[in-house]
């Protein structure tokens, strides 16, 4: 073949469909970026996901528009061969060709077969579940039991050691630890009654046949169980983003805000009872906002006058004997210690013992503290939590065995079936996960929509022709489908990352079906060269169809093939970050499944009733030159 024939050949099919290749690129592009909106923990999560796959996008826009023409300029040498020659294409055409015959011939039943999928989806969508994000298995476990506010350091150090042992005898434990009360720190509040063990778990190839995540945590949850004690179960990471997120340390809170702590207390422990029995509600527990127990030293004043002291003297000798006075500091190498001086525990543990604590006196010698004040035992609040200039009541549960979705909506029914008007000045607040979960998706509805509003916009400055573009978009509910039914039967719930699963398989149904329409509407516009004379009839349309469809099978497989052959290892992966890479991966793959079927079979069953439409009515077909 003459060199300037061979070029211009190139030129022609580099024109012909470099304006569908941008604009299919382009949607990809364009429907993965709005996910740069969101914001909190997915942000965080996806922000990386999306600026790759943003970069990589326009790097493959610029090599498909000025990069491969050149290079098959350089490369292509020689003879030509039609695709029909081509050993995969003719095996791919012997499949392919009676199946869309038969479509095509068979209009009216593959539509109805089609509606009929999608319909049968409505009941599976119902039915999946709902959450934030995938629990994601951090491969230890934490462990927080709680128990009454008025505990004593050595009860909570007993009952920490004992658990700790039952624990560790569980052969899946490789090492616990755990601590009772707060760090030295000013970020960490917990009580004494709070009890932390972080759990590091063995390889999964070293547990028992059979053993999963939730039969061990049952497992373990039944050998600590104590009296007096509540257990709670989750895992380090997303316990310390929780609770720096929403103040909340397991899945799910019920935040209650008022003015009085024995109001709020009181309809905490009404929302706890209405809670219990909530089918997948685990864990359950009513922070304590009295119970507390306090030493109330009320100092005789009329008596200190008789001793010659001062109410400064009196409460620095409480200060020391009970409290601690930091006296100096002590180096040692390049460590440092502080010195305190109080009284030994066996003197501060009962109040006989603090009652004849000796205050030295400079009329009286040494007299006991009790005959200069009144010491006795009182109750009052173990914590005071404040949120929003309010004080805060909270009830907190995990969910384990059911979606989140549903089981807050379980729990919130109840709720409201239980309590009928709260105080006035009282309301209720839902938080924890729950709380990022409402955020995310009313994000994801302005999102989706957006998505949507800019595909159609790109459809139509690809076509020029809103019918082209509303039979390219027809694609988009099987595409859903198949992800749907996966999601189904991988028994996996809808979150943020299915959400961007969709939203990327979004982007390739569309860039599918564009592909397809490029080459119906190439063959249309061969089959009116051929007639220009000559009136069409529906036999030509038809052949017409089934030739744009059939000889371009093997790019259009090829399209979705690259990306479900990518995706096959994350999808097949079980390591770490699985839990949230899988359920982007899921619906996209099988998304692309039924996407491929729909843009092979029907929609050139869509476009030929349209073109018998059109012939119909005005006696000629209409057709678009892409290249234009």
């Amino acid at each position: 073949m003459p060199e300037g024939e061979r070029v211009r050949i190139i030129e022609a099919s580099a024109r012909r469909v470099g304006r569908a290749v941008f604009f299919s690129i382009l949607v990809t592009l364009v429907s993965f970026a709005p996910l740069l909106f969101l914001t909190g923990q997915e942000e965080k999560l996806f922000t990386p996901l999306v600026l790759t796959k943003t970069f990589v996008m326009i790097g493959s826009a610029i090599t498909a528009i000025f990069v491969v023409p050149l290079l098959m300029r350089l490369l292509m040498k020689g003879r030509l061969r039609p695709e029909s020659q081509n050993p995969l294409s003719r095996f791919f055409i012997r499949l392919y060709g009676p199946v869309i015959r038969w479509a095509l011939r068979w209009k009216k039943t593959v539509l109805a077969v089609s509606l009929l999928v999608v319909l049968g989806s409505i009941p599976v969508i119902i039915n999946i579940g709902s959450e934030f994000m995938p629990p994601l298995d951090e491969g230890s476990l934490l462990f927080m039991p709680v128990t009454l506010p008025d505990v004593s350091n050595a009860e909570a150090k007993r009952i920490l050691q004992v658990q700790d042992r039952l624990i560790k005898s569980v052969p899946e434990v490789k090492n616990v630890l755990g601590k009772a009360g707060r760090a030295n720190t000013a970020t960490d509040n917990a009580p004494i009654s709070m009890i932390e063990s972080i759990i590091l778990l063995k390889p999964r190839a070293e547990w028992r046949e059979g053993m999963t995540q939730e039969k061990l945590i049952a497992e373990l949850d039944e050998k600590v169980r104590i009296p007096g004690v509540t257990n709670g179960w989750t895992m380090p990471i997303i316990n310390r983003i929780n609770m720096l997120a929403t103040g909340i340390r397991t899945d799910v809170g019920v935040k209650v805000y008022g003015n009085n702590l024995d109001t709020l207390y009181r309809l905490s422990v009404d929302i706890e009872k209405a809670l219990k029995g909530v089918e997948g509600l685990t864990d359950l527990y009513t922070e304590r906002l009295t119970g507390g127990k306090y030493l109330d030293i009320q100092v005789k004043r009329d008596q200190l006058g008789r001793y010659g002291l001062s109410l400064d003297e009196v409460n620095q000798v409480i200060e020391t004997a009970l409290g601690g006075m930091s006296l100096t500091n002590t180096i040692e190498g390049r460590e440092r210690f502080s010195i305190n001086v109080r009284l030994a525990q066996d003197f501060r543990n009962d109040i006989s013992e603090i009652q004849r604590t000796l205050i030295q006196t400079r009329q009286a010698g040494p007299v006991p503290l009790s005959a200069v004040a009144d010491i006795k035992m009182t109750d009052g609040p173990a914590m005071i939590s404040s949120e929003n200039a309010m004080l805060r009541g909270t009830v907190l549960f995990n969910v384990r065995g059911r979606d989140m979705g549903n089981v807050v909506e379980d729990a919130r029914q109840r709720v409201a079936d239980h309590i009928k008007k709260l105080p006035k000045g009282y309301y209720l607040e839902w938080s924890g996960q729950y709380e990022n979960k409402i955020r995310a998706e009313k994000r994801l509805q302005l999102i989706i929509p957006g998505v949507l509003l800019i595909i159609c916009l790109i459809l139509y400055m690809t076509f020029h022709s809103w019918k082209e573009m509303l039979i390219v978009l027809s694609s988009m509910p099987l595409a859903l489908i198949g992800g749907v039914y996966s999601l189904y039967f991988f028994e996996v719930n809808f979150s943020v990352a299915v959400a961007v699963g969709f939203i990327a398989l979004f982007g390739v149904a569309v860039e599918t079906g564009v592909l397809m329409l490029v080459y119906l509407n190439e063959s249309i516009l061969r089959l009116n060269e051929r007639k220009k004379t000559q009136p069409i009839t529906p036999q030509d349309l038809r052949e017409s169809v089934y030739e744009g469809s059939v000889l371009r099978v093997r790019p259009k497989l090829m399209t979705v093939m690259a990306d479900m052959i990518g995706l096959m290892p994350v999808l097949m992966t079980t390591g770490v970050g699985a839990d949230v890479i899988r359920p982007i991966t899921i619906p996209f793959v099988f998304g692309l499944i039924t996407s491929t079927i729909y843009v092979l079979i029907v929609l050139p069953v869509i476009y030929l009733w349209v073109k018998e439409y059109e012939l119909k009515k005005t006696g000629r077909v209409e057709f678009l030159d892409i290249k234009e």
